[in-house]
């Protein structure tokens, strides 16, 4: 089973925020985690938001950035290429979606596609949950599973 984090639950991973815990155990039990690139950018740029708001002091910045890059070399990155990129405007005009958001569902599906594996879509946006379950796979953050995360 591969789990995917959008990057809404990956920072619940590096700041406490409700929920954190569970998904630090979720990733904690999984054999493959998976993120789409944009979620690099994407958490570094949350993480800088807190830093300028001082949700958080510059030591603690420092060594979040560390964790964060040591993990994200663990992670299974998705790149994102043209046709991710079409189908991900698809998705957005279908379900509605931000753009981002629906880069991470379209990287989510083609991961899923081109692995046959079961992949787990991890979001705390709502609109993204319900474009996922939509799209036949989803998982919320209190594990429960809707289709079995698969097609």
């Amino acid at each position: 089973m591969i789990l995917y984090l959008d990057t809404s639950v990956m920072v619940k991973l590096y700041m406490e925020e409700e929920d954190s815990s569970q998904i630090a155990s979720l990733v904690d039990s999984v054999g493959v985690v998976a993120a789409s690139i944009i979620a690099y950018v994407e958490a570094r740029s949350a993480f800088a938001r807190r830093y300028r708001e001082k949700s958080i002091d510059p030591e603690t910045y420092k060594n979040l950035l560390s964790i964060f890059n040591v993990d994200w070399g663990r992670y299974l990155q998705i790149a994102i290429n043209a046709p991710t990129v079409r189908q991900a405007g698809d998705l957005a005009e279908k379900h509605a979606l931000k753009g981002y958001d629906a880069l991470h569902l379209s990287a989510a599906m083609t991961l899923r596609k081109a692995t046959g594996a079961p992949v787990l879509f991890l979001t705390a946006d709502e609109a993204l949950q319900r474009a996922a379950k939509k799209e036949l796979f989803y998982l919320s953050i209190d594990r429960e599973t809707e289709n079995g995360g698969e097609t």
